[in-house]
């Protein structure tokens, strides 16, 4: 399958090949089995085109027949209601509230500044990586327990945190040894035909060596 070939859709994704961003909205569109129109942003002059529909000329833009969409949580938030099923968050608000603050502190602390040095092509700092290899390291014990990061359901936690799993190797982390069960558990995600589907060129170049 030729990945980059996209259906006709009402709507359309402005996505970036390789931004963790990016990546989470694709796979949050095929757990939902969207029909979405994939265009993928690879070159200056494409990117130069965003700013006719956002100010900041950046990845990823959503367009959904009249509405258009930029920023990444807006675009989630958005896609979750529009699409309820399957519903990727907790049924009592309290585990919604959870989960939403881990998605936010995980783009706060490690996605922004990794989508930062994938746009300038520059390696993340020993400093960030450092502290995701400590934070999945530490995280690594509730692998022995559950099978997805709030418990046995899937959720959109688990769509947000694949796509760093997916780079750890090209961002140049190595977990220790103790930290297997992190990566039982990223094996699962990489298994689901709906990762699979998500991937672009270079996302799946990055996944050889896997």
């Amino acid at each position: 399958m030729n990945i980059d070939v996209a259906k006709k859709s009402a709507m359309s994704l402005h996505t970036d090949v390789n931004s963790i961003s990016s990546h989470s909205l694709r796979i949050l569109l095929r757990d939902k089995d969207v029909e979405c129109d994939m265009r993928y942003v690879n070159s200056a002059e494409r990117k130069e085109e965003l700013f006719d529909l956002n100010p900041y000329g950046e990845t990823p833009v959503l367009i959904d027949r009249e509405m258009v969409l930029y920023e990444f949580y807006p675009v989630v938030e958005y896609l979750d209601e529009r699409f309820p099923h399957p519903p990727l968050l907790p049924a009592d608000p309290i585990g919604r509230g959870k989960a939403r603050l881990t998605i936010a502190r995980m783009q706060r602390d490690w996605m922004l500044e990794i989508d930062v040095a994938i746009e300038k092509d520059e390696q993340i700092s020993d400093e960030l990586k450092q502290s995701i290899s400590d934070g999945l390291t530490a995280l690594s014990p509730l692998f022995n327990h559950q099978l997805y990061f709030t418990g046995d359901d899937y959720t959109l936690v688990d769509v947000m945190i694949a796509p760093l799993l997916w780079r750890l190797k090209s961002l140049g982390i190595q977990l220790p040894e103790k930290a297997k069960p992190i990566l039982d558990y990223a094996d699962r995600l990489f298994a689901r035909e709906q990762f699979e589907l998500s991937l672009s060129q270079q996302e799946m170049e990055l996944g050889e060596d896997i």
